[in-house]
């Protein structure tokens, strides 16, 4: 919801920059007032990297940029398009995380729940949003990839490994909004600002530490049911802070995708 107020008058480059430098800043301040070093384990640096380009830099340019044209509460349920990826993909890269038969059935019942939502659209070839809608589709597979690199990532401090994947994602985008989006000509309003503020400290520093532990301790399938939970409250924040009108349509690809994530959640109790 905050990226579509504030793609309004901060192009996706630039608010993408803007986030990952004001994480980075924030993660750093902690590592130095907690006494800390940066990790120098070139393999740590390696992944490092890639979960710059693949967490950070790519997905929030991808999202924000398909936000757009299309309203936040329908990028939310295209977010969803990340657990189906995450799973599939921890079946072959990560140990231990095998696809149960649930966990297949709720992917493809959640998969559904996508193909209803921009499926007819998508086919027909209607609509100037089409590729707005493929952009966060393909943000949230990145997430996905993400997920499977930070899972098989060697041991480091999660506050130093923080804060070198803000460094790599940072020294990628910077560059770049200042080649594409020239930001010392841009006017951002008020709120544009401080939605950049925000996207930076809560869903990009704190969540970031989130991030790391959560799979550590859960692994990658778990952490990707987790954003199941992206389509509910972004449906829910869009229509009431933003006015977005729900679909039956939206309704109906909403239910579809809660009813995978239940069933691919669904352990029956022994009987005593």
């Amino acid at each position: 919801m905050v990226i579509k107020v504030t793609v309004d008058t901060i192009p996706p480059l630039t608010m993408t920059a803007g986030r990952l430098v004001i994480a980075g800043l924030i993660l750093w301040s902690v590592l130095l007032i907690k006494g800390e070093a940066l990790p120098r384990d070139s393999r740590v640096w390696t992944m490092c990297v890639l979960l710059g380009v693949f967490g950070n830099a790519l997905p929030f340019t991808l999202i924000s940029w398909g936000e757009q044209e299309i309203p936040s509460s329908l990028a939310s349920i295209l977010m969803a398009v990340m657990p189906l990826a995450t799973v599939l993909l921890a079946h072959f890269f990560s140990a231990g995380e095998r696809a149960t038969r649930n966990g297949l059935i709720g992917i493809a019942i959640g998969f559904g729940g996508i193909v209803i939502l921009v499926g007819p659209s998508a086919l027909k070839g209607l609509g100037s949003d089409v590729w707005s809608q493929v952009s966060v589709a393909c943000g949230a597979i990145s997430y996905a990839i993400s997920a499977i690199l930070a899972k098989n990532m060697p041991p480091s401090p999660l506050l130093g490994r923080s804060v070198v994947v803000m460094i790599c994602a940072s020294v990628i985008m910077v560059p770049a909004a200042f080649w594409v989006d020239e930001p010392s000509t841009l006017a951002p309003s008020v709120t544009a600002v401080w939605g950049t503020l925000y996207l930076g400290t809560l869903p990009t520093a704190v969540a970031t530490l989130i991030y790391f532990r959560l799979i550590a301790a859960r692994g990658a399938g778990f952490f990707a049911y987790i954003n199941y939970l992206i389509p509910v409250m972004g449906v829910i924040w869009g229509a009431l802070f933003l006015s977005e009108v729900i679909s039956t349509q939206a309704l109906m690809a909403l239910a579809t995708i809660l009813i995978g994530l239940f069933i691919a959640n669904y352990r029956p109790r022994l009987a005593k």
